[in-house]
């Protein structure tokens, strides 16, 4: 679903006529959001978030673009590839805890405290910060694509947060990319954007393609990464 097809919703007199936001109301983020790109929200009917994923990449394919809002731990975040085109960024709002009063989830910690030593509180920070490179992971699904993944938490910047993301994030997370302001992420993001819409060349590409033989070596794969590495 189209999250402009609700009532409260602004949308583009190209989109149908609907009504513009009221002049007294200042208008939301989403409202400036749709103002240049078409919204879909994940719902937990699986037949309505089937129908805004084929409305998203075909506003994707026709050029115009389109944001898709989900849910971390939810179907979409776990089992939907944003490749190419389809996926160009990806914005984490927050960081996706497990509800610490379920029963399985106590029952798993004490557990894991009793057999293995592992506390609540490691547990519970490596579970979200798993499920975080999970979301994250989505927009990067081989060697030739690129994206740009964003986490909107100051949270993720604590170093007991930050060493439970996979290295393949980690690399990426130089001094330069922390705690930036709102124009700096901008500035970074077009210029990164720019970037990789260049043509590459088949030297430039060969440069980091590895074979199977180097990809089981470690020093091989930590060279490739650092010359991926955008600053």
């Amino acid at each position: 679903r189209m999250w402009a097809e609700r009532p409260t919703a602004a949308r583009r007199p190209s989109d149908g006529g609907a009504a513009q936001p009221q002049a007294s109301r200042h208008p939301s983020v989403l409202d400036r959001v749709l103002e240049h790109k078409l919204v879909y929200i994940e719902t937990p009917d699986i037949v309505e978030t089937t129908l805004a994923l084929e409305n998203y990449k075909r506003a994707c394919d026709c050029g115009r673009g389109a944001v898709f809002l989900s849910v971390a731990r939810g179907k979409v975040a776990e089992g939907v590839d944003f490749d190419r085109h389809y996926g160009r960024a990806v914005l984490l709002l927050g960081v996706p805890f497990q509800y610490t009063r379920s029963r399985p989830l106590i029952s798993r910690l004490e557990y894991l405290a009793e057999t293995c030593q592992i506390s609540e509180a490691d547990f519970i920070t490596f579970d979200a910060m798993r499920q975080a490179a999970q979301c994250a992971g989505r927009v990067i699904r081989g060697k030739t694509d690129y994206g740009l993944i964003i986490f909107a938490d100051s949270r993720y910047n604590r170093i007991d947060k930050r060493n439970k993301l996979p290295q393949w994030i980690r690399t990426h997370l130089t001094d330069e990319h922390l705690n930036l302001s709102t124009d700096m992420g901008v500035c970074i993001s077009r210029r990164f954007l720019k970037r990789m819409a260049q043509p590459v060349s088949d030297e430039d590409l060969q440069a980091v393609s590895l074979t199977a033989q180097e990809l089981r070596n470690p020093v091989r794969v930590r060279e490739a990464i650092a010359r991926t590495v955008v600053s």
